[in-house]
């Protein structure tokens, strides 16, 4: 899909904004980023996570090495008035906010887009953990001083609960944004979130999450097609907020042109898509590859730190672990894959191991042997180990999960292959549709499904159903878009929209073929 080779361009163009040089801060941020766009299952999808999820998941990070966690908490979809669900999710988040400084003395940040809030009518419809984001999301037009006022009111409202974060991380662009928005409005924009920040609690700092860019994006929503912004754009931006010195203040990214402007110390690393890219169909990434891009990720720190990024958090342990060792210039052989998978069930290292590694294997047989072996160790009784939290109290479901995805890698592998010589599809096809649908239903995700050689495979059926759900675009205006006629920011946020209920509507497209096959 586009949204995926924009995904692998931008991670390209952000590997300029990092530095190399190790953080000389012996308390340098090494963080993660806990992402709740999307609505789906628990404990796949940090919306759904309870109190005591949350203290068992950032207890494991910090003995890991981690001192950091950003969260998004999705203020952004809360309508006014505020549904039970939303108050709820205030409470508990500044539950963990509280649990993150007194129990585990680590640092926390808020994540806000720029410029989004909530259809109040739309929003209201659904719970906080079903909703999704853009079924109900607005644009706020940054140069009209009334709707600007009236977001900032609703915001510092949303924020009290989480008053006492340490930060708040405002990304420039992926989701925000406005046609044709200038730099200058996007500042002014910083300026007045740090006036909100000072009536809530004088001391938090703001920070310039740098992105795609926000002229850039702007462009996109004019436009429909996207790109990124250009140095002289990124440069411009940060050159005006270094006018406004904004105190506190720090910068995500963006090391080249704060070293430019003399303001390099303030720089975080956010090296994203090195744990977990996203929007992805929950699996884990793992071999030598995966292994590597996660571990560099890890050592490569602005002077102020680095942080990571997950998306299906329970599920991507292994790049969680890399990257951690790398930040702290530790070692990750596989020796110490089978030490830390130990720490999360005693005496079954090497096991899980074993299942994490045959996840990056193209031999079908070798990959069902080993799910059958991780099914009936499942039958025995587990004990976690004092990595326990990492598994969200459940070591049985854990075991489950990389079954599921052993066998929907092994169903996939067969039916690639079966496509790609020709042979019989019939049986490989159902049973890839049947494992693709047991680990969906387990994990309940619905956006970007990259496919790979069996989305090749799925095209060289033929079936109407099917070509049309992988033709779509979730994110540049497509020659497919129901609504050619519209403008370009209503076709961008319709195939945004769209796209977040795509793996429902690819499976059924699959089902039906499959069903039909004699």
């Amino acid at each position: 899909m586009i949204r995926a080779r924009l995904i692998i361009s931008f991670l390209l163009f952000i590997a300029a904004f990092v530095t190399p040089a190790a953080a000389d801060d012996t308390n340098a941020i090494i963080g993660m980023y806990v992402h709740q766009h999307w609505p789906y299952n628990h404990p796949y999808c940090a919306r759904t996570w309870t109190v005591d999820d949350w203290r068992g998941y950032c207890q494991g990070l910090q003995r890991l090495g981690y001192n950091t966690v950003l969260i998004w908490p999705v203020l952004e979809t809360m309508p006014d008035p505020l549904t039970a669900s939303d108050k709820a999710s205030l409470k508990k988040t500044g539950k963990v906010i509280d649990i993150l400084h007194k129990e585990l003395h680590m640092r926390v940040f808020i994540c806000l887009c720029p410029n989004v809030a909530a259809d109040n009518k739309e929003a209201a419809k659904a719970t906080f953990e079903k909703r999704h984001f853009f079924y109900c999301d607005t644009r706020i037009n940054p140069a009209d001083a009334k709707a600007m006022d009236k977001l900032m009111r609703w915001r510092e409202k949303l924020m009290r609960p989480l008053k006492e974060a340490d930060g708040v991380a405002i990304i420039d662009s992926d989701p925000g944004g406005y046609p044709g928005s200038s730099n200058q409005e996007f500042v002014n924009l910083l300026g007045a979130h740090r006036k909100m920040l000072d009536h809530l609690r004088p001391g938090i700092e703001l920070v310039y999450w740098m992105h795609a860019g926000w002229e850039a994006y702007g462009r996109f929503y004019s436009t429909g097609k996207f790109a990124l912004g250009s140095d002289a754009e990124h440069l411009d931006c940060l050159r005006r907020l270094k006018e406004l010195n904004p105190e506190p203040w720090v910068i995500a990214n963006g090391y080249t042109y704060a070293k430019e402007l003399g303001i390099a110390d303030k720089v975080i690393s956010f090296n994203y898509g090195r744990i977990e890219g996203e929007p992805s169909f929950p699996l884990t990434n793992f071999g030598p590859e995966h292994t590597r891009r996660a571990y560099e990720g890890g050592q490569l720190p602005g002077p102020r730190g680095v942080m990571g990024n997950a998306q299906t958090h329970c599920v991507q342990l292994p790049n969680t672990f890399a990257f951690v060792r790398g930040a702290l210039g530790r070692p990750v052989s596989d020796s110490d894959y089978v030490d830390f998978a130990d720490q999360l069930i005693v005496g079954h290292g090497r096991d899980i191991f074993e299942g994490w590694k045959a996840l990056g294997s193209n031999d079908p047989a070798e990959i069902s042997h080993v799910a059958d072996h991780l099914a009936k160790l499942n039958q025995s009784q587990l004990s976690p180990g004092p990595l326990r939290g990492l598994l969200f109290g459940d070591g049985h479901r854990f075991i489950n999960d990389l079954v599921l995805m052993l066998q929907y890698q092994s169903a996939l592998q067969l039916f690639a292959t079966a496509s790609e010589r020709s042979e019989p599809i019939k049986e490989p096809f159902k049973k890839f549709v049947a494992a693709a649908e047991a680990w969906q239903h387990a994990h309940g995700y619905e956006n970007v499904w990259s496919l790979g050689r069996a989305g090749t495979a799925l095209l060289k059926l033929n079936d109407s159903g099917i070509t049309s759900c992988l033709h779509e675009s979730g994110y540049e205006i497509s020659s497919t878009d129901p609504n050619p006629s519209a403008p370009p920011y209503d076709r961008v946020h319709n195939n945004l929209a769209r796209t977040e209920s795509f793996v429902p509507r690819l499976l059924k497209a699959m089902r039906a073929a499959a069903d039909k096959l004699n």
